[in-house]
């Protein structure tokens, strides 16, 4: 890949990985905010806004895999294959948990729906979250890492 090709690609890869951590933390925080202050009308909000945000979070979330992909040249070895589990851990997840969680949540607020079944879901929905932020987070830092001469940024 070129250089001219490279940056511009870099760019990309940089901005959708810290936008995707930055809306799964919102998104993360808002629910509980709002589960905590208990007002039913502002659950329904934060669900909603949820599931409508799979439609920025998911292309974000692709545009990262695919742009890293094509960054690393199909390299598998050293802090780039950790990247790549990773980011597979963090698909899986989404795909699994996250979105179907945020989806069933939305529909169920949307019909006064806040029993058990809502609660189960929502704590899944909560650890498969922070499960996310944590990994994107480490997948951030080694990108840091691996274009940052050692020594600059340390642990």
């Amino acid at each position: 890949m070129s250089t001219h090709t490279r940056r511009p690609l870099s760019i990309l890869h940089r901005i959708a990985g810290v936008m995707a951590l930055l809306l799964i933390a919102t998104f993360w925080i808002s629910t509980v905010i709002v589960e905590l202050r208990g007002n039913i009308a502002e659950i329904v909000m934060v669900k909603t806004a949820v599931a409508y945000g799979l439609l920025v979070l998911i292309p974000c979330l692709i545009t990262t895999g695919a742009s890293g992909f094509r960054l690393s040249g199909g390299k598998k070895a050293g802090l780039l294959g950790v990247k790549l589990r990773r980011m597979k851990i963090i698909a899986a997840n989404g795909v699994l948990f996250l979105m179907p969680c945020a989806i069933s949540l939305a529909l169920m607020a949307q019909h006064g729906r806040f029993d058990a079944v809502f609660t189960i879901i929502q704590g899944i929905e909560l650890l498969a979250g922070a499960i996310n932020i944590y990994l994107i987070g480490r997948n951030i830092r080694d990108g840091i890492r691996l274009v940052r001469p050692a020594g600059i940024l340390s642990n």
